[in-house]
């Protein structure tokens, strides 16, 4: 993959931006890793410890709602760490790898507040990640040109994915083995190899360039001004647009783990087969989803993914089948892998370098409350609904779908793509595009399975430091 990097950029500075694009890599992988152990193995580890339906509604939601209270003080956090943003990102990193220590050990410690403390380790885990994480964003976007975004950040995250399934199966196949010995010990091992990805994600991050933080006076505006701004911005819709999707996602998403493993009674090799489904067709449609953005624009990929995501949580009604699952986990992974990666791009389209971190701010504070607000609820109706084909998950599926379907309808139509540079295709064409059937003029059709272990195999040949022709600084 070839990156022409932004001009505007002192020349001097190419050589150390692609070591770091290439550090990125890395560390995107070593990140997947520990966030697949959250992401996949956290409830099943409360569930062990004794969770109730209210308290996985607790654990989804409270991480999520001070993370969101934080981005308040994103800006602020970057300016006391002396505006640089990979040095807030070092500190983020280091202390997050201390938190997953002791939370690996609580696998051996059965007491009534066992789960709380879990809930607390995992909300500070989660604060510190969106407080950085707007930083992250701001630093590796200034990194590439806007024509390139989706190319680079669809290949990683298909490197990310390679990870995942290496992971999911890892993990997975350690907890079947060691149920049969010391599940404590299992557990134990899982998040105590959470904090040892955590730290080299650390130290690859440590070694990428700072470039100078973007500053502006329209740069400082306050979170009431911004939202005052919802009938003239595009962002600012859009902002809502993916709020209340997230909204309703969140409603279920917490408790399809709880489903599988309570009231289907499905192993831990069953409940990863599943995950894994979508964890391998997320894996493949990255890169699909990155090239066709690049050409029909963000936001196009972004309303074709929403007009799916309602059916997913209603496929869940349709049979306990683990095949038929595992299928619809598949489908959700595609889709919300497409619905993922254009979120983040077409906020680094709409919003220039001076402004990008304070609105990744308000956008993680927004979408972090609606995730909140979704999960919360979830665990409210969880044990209150009436059951649907004897089952109250079931009913909270449904739910999930309708409200999706109804934030698609009332508010994809209310923003627009940011970018002016993009071809207008017809759905249909679009379709077939993305199945392969008939690729859009303009769209790469090779397919490489695992092109991000080409790029890791190339990192030790350095590029050369002489700059064949000189281009004027920005000023």
């Amino acid at each position: 993959m070839k990156i022409k990097y932004r001009e505007e950029l002192d020349p001097s500075l190419t050589v150390k931006i692609s070591e770091s694009l290439n550090y990125c890599w890395i560390e995107g992988i070593t990140t997947a890793v520990t966030m697949g152990i959250l992401d996949y193995y956290l409830v099943p580890y409360a569930l062990f410890l004794g969770a109730t339906n209210q308290q996985i509604g607790f654990l989804a939601a409270l991480p999520t709602l001070f993370a969101s209270i934080s981005q308040l003080f994103a800006v602020r956090a970057v300016r006391l760490s002396g505006n640089s943003r990979l040095r807030l990102l070092l500190f983020g990193l280091g202390v997050q790898t201390a938190i997953l220590i002791p939370l690996s050990f609580l696998a051996f410690f059965h007491f009534p507040g066992n789960v709380t403390i879990l809930i607390i380790f995992h909300t500070t885990f989660s604060t510190l990640g969106t407080i950085i994480g707007p930083s992250w964003g701001s630093l590796v976007s200034d990194y590439l040109p806007p024509n390139q975004r989706g190319l680079y950040f669809g290949d990683r995250s298909r490197a990310i994915g390679v990870a995942g399934v290496i992971g999911l199966c890892l993990w997975g196949a350690l907890l079947s083995l060691m149920k049969q010995t010391s599940i404590s010990l299992g557990f134990f091992f899982v998040f105590l190899a959470a904090a040892c990805f955590r730290f080299l994600s650390f130290y690859y991050m440590s070694r990428m360039v700072d470039l100078p933080l973007h500053k502006s006076p329209d740069g400082d505006f306050t979170f009431t001004k911004f939202l005052s701004r919802f009938k003239e911005s595009n962002f600012v819709r859009f902002i809502f647009y993916v709020a209340s999707i997230s909204f309703a996602i969140q409603l279920a998403n917490p408790y399809f783990n709880i489903y599988m493993l309570q009231d289907l009674h499905y192993s831990y090799a069953t409940y990863m087969a599943v995950h894994l489904a979508g964890v391998i067709s997320g894996l493949i449609a990255f890169p699909i989803w990155g090239r066709h953005a690049d050409i029909v624009g963000n936001a196009r990929i972004l309303k074709i993914a929403s007009l799916i995501l309602p059916v997913i949580p209603i496929l869940w009604l349709c049979s306990k089948n683990p095949f038929y699952l595992a299928f619809t986990s598949a489908l959700a992974g595609f889709v919300i892998s497409g619905f993922n990666l254009c979120t983040t791009n077409f906020i680094y389209d709409s919003v220039s370098p001076q402004k990008r971190l304070r609105c990744l701010g308000y956008f993680n504070l927004i979408n972090g409350s609606a995730i909140f607000a979704g999960a919360s609820l979830g665990g409210f109706l969880a044990d209150r609904l009436p059951p649907l084909w004897g089952h109250r998950l079931l009913t909270l599926f449904l739910i999930s779908g309708i409200l999706r379907f109804l934030a698609d309808f009332f508010l994809s139509q209310h923003f627009g793509e940011a970018r002016t540079s993009v071809k207008k295709v017809s759905s249909l064409e679009l379709f077939f595009s993305v199945v392969g059937v008939k690729p859009i003029e303009g769209v790469n059709t090779e397919f490489e399975v695992f092109p991000s272990f080409r790029q890791l195999m190339n990192m030790r040949k350095r590029p050369k430091r002489k700059v064949k022709r000189k281009t004027k600084l920005h000023k």
